[in-house]
């Protein structure tokens, strides 16, 4: 896609990674929609939304709004998460956030997105996590909610093609924003590798919306990404 002028969404935008990501696509020439837990810092009057994770009909009602706002949408990039790791993360109460803030939240927003990227023919992208291929000791619902949704992403990019909306579903590695300290329980096992670049994701993802494609994913044994 092109993303000089491509009318975006960011959800997100807050976080460490969703930052970059904003601040990689303003500096390609996308016009911008920012959305977070906390008022994002909009430039030159990009419209700019708050959200909580756990209310699904205010995710869903912020894609509207940005669509509003921008006078439709091209590009929907969700990255939104939280942690869980041990026995702490292994019950109801934690698992059911794991799973509302991984998986329900961008699928909300994504069935919300899904209508605004058919008209234009657009892209929907979200960030799900090397956990979806490589579920971890001590991270099981943690693993579990990243893989519902990078399962949800797989079939609904197969229910879209002929509608011409491209769904990209970014599987990266630990990553150094902070996330793992900030866990809704347990702290991050021993062991788990030292976290990738975020520069150097963002430069993939850009790849990959420039070129078009289903997957970003990270080869544990190479240290590599690869575009699917």
């Amino acid at each position: 896609m092109e993303l000089s002028g491509a009318r975006t969404l960011v959800v997100g935008a807050t976080g460490v990674l969703g930052g970059a990501l904003t601040e990689a696509l303003r500096d390609q020439g996308a016009t911008l929609a920012l959305a977070g837990r906390t008022d994002p810092s909009g430039a030159d009057g990009e419209p700019t939304f708050t959200l909580d994770a756990l209310d699904l009909e205010r995710c869903a009602a912020v894609v509207d709004e940005a669509a509003d706002a921008l006078g439709g949408l091209d590009l929907v990039f969700v990255a939104i998460g939280v942690a869980g790791f041990g026995e702490e993360s292994e019950n109801d109460v934690v698992t059911e956030h794991l799973l509302t803030v991984n998986a329900q939240a961008p699928m909300a927003i994504g069935r919300a997105a899904l209508p605004h990227l058919t008209d234009s023919g657009g892209t929907l992208a979200m960030i799900s996590a090397i956990l979806a291929d490589v579920p971890t000791p001590g991270m099981a619902a943690y693993s579990a909610s990243k893989a519902a949704l990078s399962a949800w992403l797989t079939a609904t990019r197969g229910g879209l093609r002929k509608q011409g909306v491209r769904v990209l579903d970014v599987r990266p590695p630990h990553i150094e924003t902070g996330l793992v300290d900030r866990a809704v329980a347990g702290t991050v096992p021993s062991g788990i590798r030292a976290g990738s670049d975020v520069a150097t994701l963002v430069g993939q993802v850009l790849e990959a919306l420039r070129s078009d494609r289903r997957t970003v994913t990270f080869d544990l044994r190479s240290g590599e990404y690869a575009l699917g």
